[in-house]
């Protein structure tokens, strides 16, 4: 699914939606972009990586909640060239226009990796050999469990959906605010 800024109206197709404004989301097939070090990279994460776990109503599981993982990193469209070579780097994710004129915000780009797969094939491996080295070192330790867990299918289980719910909660401290534990039917999550 193409995912764009939620501030626009959206064209629902039988597959996805997208805003017709935006450009199609770009992959690593289609950037020609050099590698940056990985420790610049780890670097930006710090700063500007989200690690984000949330979840939603979804009306064909059991359950009826699904548990979304991503990770992202957004900036202005004038910075979208270090997007490219992040990606380029890591070896997975897509990017994505992301227009707020709305808001009177310049547009802005996302590097999103939303495939748990990619996560551990990529990102995972990534992170591991580069480590981070500020607070968010933390929020990376929690979410790294989290998506082994789903992609163990260990979510599926009433024990392990509880201990992703319990492992969301704890590293929402590092957030920006003080953020209470949330249950069930809340996609709120914070950014971190």
């Amino acid at each position: 699914m193409a995912e764009v800024s939620r501030a626009h109206s959206r064209i629902v197709t039988k597959r996805s939606w997208r805003n017709p404004k935006l450009r199609a989301p770009l992959s690593k097939e289609q950037i020609q972009a050099e590698k940056l070090h990985p420790q610049y990279i780890a670097g930006f994460i710090d700063g500007e990586g989200s690690f984000v776990v949330s979840f939603g109503r979804h009306k064909t599981l059991k359950r009826g909640i699904e548990i979304r993982v991503e990770f992202t990193i957004e900036l202005r469209a004038d910075d979208a060239k270090i997007l490219h070579r992040i990606l380029k780097t890591i070896g997975c994710g897509k990017i994505y226009d992301a227009s707020y004129e709305r808001y009177g915000w310049y547009p802005h780009v996302k590097y999103k990796i939303g495939s748990t797969k990619d996560m551990e094939k990529y990102l995972i491996p990534f992170l591991d050999r580069t480590p981070l080295q500020a607070k968010k070192r933390e929020v990376y330790k929690v979410f790294r469990e989290i998506v082994l867990m789903v992609r163990k299918k260990e979510h599926l289980a009433d024990s392990g959906f509880n201990k992703i719910l319990k492992l969301r909660n704890e590293y929402r401290k590092y957030g920006k605010k003080a953020w209470k534990p949330l249950g069930y039917g809340k996609t709120v999550c914070p950014v971190v």
